[in-house]
């Protein structure tokens, strides 16, 4: 969802940086292949991750929502030379389709793929991030929060993709949305949970930035 003029959202992608010819190609292979390719990050999306990591110069990155593979590759971007990205996503039936793309890539060998429940699998993952993306089932962001908020560095950096989501966060909720429901409550705790500091953008379908104190 765009919450700009078309004309302001055109002149901010033709004076942003540009997409990587192999991310294009993941991205159109996706919106020809996979199911709601609206969920892509998509390359303006995909440059602002790719940036924030560079500027973090993170060790260890945790994704939560791996999809086909674009923000993984955005996110590897930032890595420093040993440094190690743990991505994560319920769905095997793309794993096949994220590994075409992860073995293409300068980041081979260091991108670890997990297929299965975030929530099982991000105990047993034995490392500390300087940043985290989420953007994996909304019901389940409180919970995320709650278990990687101990597993992250001083200083370090989470993501939260789809934070307003399609502007329903300031609309009526209907009883049976669980997934507004639970955007509510996240939003809510990232704004008040004085262990970070958060600021929220209106990129695409929202995305929240939050520090670790």
């Amino acid at each position: 969802m765009h919450f700009l003029p078309d004309k302001i959202d055109d002149y901010i992608l033709e004076h942003s940086a540009k997409e990587p010819e192999l991310l294009a190609k993941l991205n159109r292979e996706t919106n020809q292949k996979v199911l709601q390719p609206r969920m892509l990050s998509g390359s303006y999306q995909g440059r602002i991750l790719s940036l924030i990591s560079k500027i973090i110069a993170p060790k260890n990155i945790l994704e939560i929502g791996t999809y086909t593979g674009y923000s993984a590759l955005c996110l590897a971007e930032g890595l420093t030379a040993s440094g190690s990205l743990h991505t994560i996503d319920i769905n095997e039936e793309l794993y096949d389709f994220q590994q075409k793309y992860f073995q293409q890539s300068n980041y081979k060998n260091q991108i670890k793929a997990y297929v299965g429940d975030a929530r099982e699998i991000i105990p047993g993952i034995d490392a500390k991030f300087d940043l985290v993306f989420i953007d994996a089932d909304k019901p389940n962001y409180p919970v995320y929060f709650d278990l990687i908020i101990d597993k992250m560095n001083s200083g370090g950096v989470i993501l939260s993709d789809n934070v307003l989501w399609s502007g329903k966060v300031v609309e009526p909720v209907k009883e049976d949305d669980a997934s507004t429901k639970a955007l509510l409550k996240y939003n809510k705790i990232l704004a008040e949970d004085d262990r970070i500091e958060t600021v929220m953008l209106p990129i695409r379908d929202g995305l929240t930035i939050s520090r670790i104190k």
